[in-house]
């Protein structure tokens, strides 16, 4: 069935719930071009659910829209912080929800379309967030031991403190495995304990982009990486790091963007960093499906 069949009969589907499309799935699988078209089919706007398109200047990296296809659609949540600043989930959460319920009243159907899990389950479940602030001083510990020891280490430090919750993220995810590691301490409660209630808040039409299989979605990946290279992705880099930004800031917390300093500093040679970014997105794309094929019993 073509997806907007599907949309069809989402539209004359008799429900008490307000309405929202979800599109889902790893990195590089089509999800712009396809939500583009049923926003522009749907007469809607789109709510960026990637953490790294938040940022400035970091455009060919996350592989941000472009102006040019921004002209067709409306879009929210897409630069709106410097690289250096930090953004919470419950942040995203209270920003996203003001601009879902002025086009509720609008009448029309808010799309989110991204690939960080969090973001999508803190708008479409029943999460509890309390707005925790900010542990300077603590954050800048964590952070100097990360340079001091390795990301796995703190990593472990989670593991110790908040069993529960460590299962939810990737090691070098630094900026996030800190962020639970704050809450732990801030609290004493685990993050668990403010996720959601696993009912939907919405009625959702939850769809993926199309691709043949694992291996095609692999080897489409592993093609994206050499283009961004050749499209100046170390130039973006250094641009980042000549304004000033600096690699203790949130920007360089994204996964991938270490192999590009390395290179920059003469530590790996480009071949090296182009396959170990090719498989850290990789295995990033499979932890991505993983968690996504929660949303089948949804569907």
């Amino acid at each position: 069935m073509d997806y907007k069949e599907y949309i069809n009969e989402f539209l004359i589907k008799k429900t008490n719930k307000k309405k929202i499309i979800v599109i889902y799935w790893p990195t590089w699988s089509w999800k712009t071009d396809m939500s583009i078209d049923i926003a522009r089919y749907l007469n809607t706007e789109i709510i960026s659910t990637d953490s790294r398109q938040i940022f400035k200047y970091m455009n060919i990296w996350t592989w941000k829209i472009t102006e040019d296809e921004k002209r067709w659609v409306k879009h929210h949540m897409l630069d709106i912080i410097e690289p250096n600043q930090s953004f919470s989930v419950w942040e995203f959460k209270n920003r996203s929800e003001k601009i879902i319920s002025r086009l509720f009243k609008e009448n029309k159907i808010p799309m989110l379309v991204g690939w960080t899990w969090l973001y999508i389950d803190s708008l479409i479940f029943g999460f509890d967030i309390p707005k925790i602030p900010a542990d300077e001083k603590l954050r800048r510990k964590l952070e100097k031991k990360a340079n001091e020891e390795w990301k796995e280490y703190i990593f472990n430090k989670l593991k110790k403190i908040d069993s529960n919750y460590d299962k939810n993220l990737h090691p070098n995810n630094l900026r996030y495995v800190i962020r639970a590691i704050e809450v732990k301490i801030l609290t004493w409660k685990s993050k668990t304990s403010f996720k959601w209630n696993k009912k939907l808040k919405y009625d959702v039409l939850f769809l993926e982009p199309y691709y043949k299989d694992r291996e095609y979605l692999y080897n489409r990946i592993n093609k994206r990486v050499k283009m961004m290279f050749d499209m100046w992705l170390i130039n973006e880099v250094k641009n980042l790091l000549n304004k000033g930004y600096k690699k203790n800031d949130f920007w360089m917390k994204s996964i991938w963007y270490e192999e590009i300093i390395k290179y920059i500093n003469w530590k790996i040679l480009l071949k090296e960093s182009i396959n170990q970014i090719q498989q850290n997105s990789r295995n990033y794309a499979k932890r991505q499906i993983t968690w996504f094929n929660k949303y089948k019993k949804f569907i």
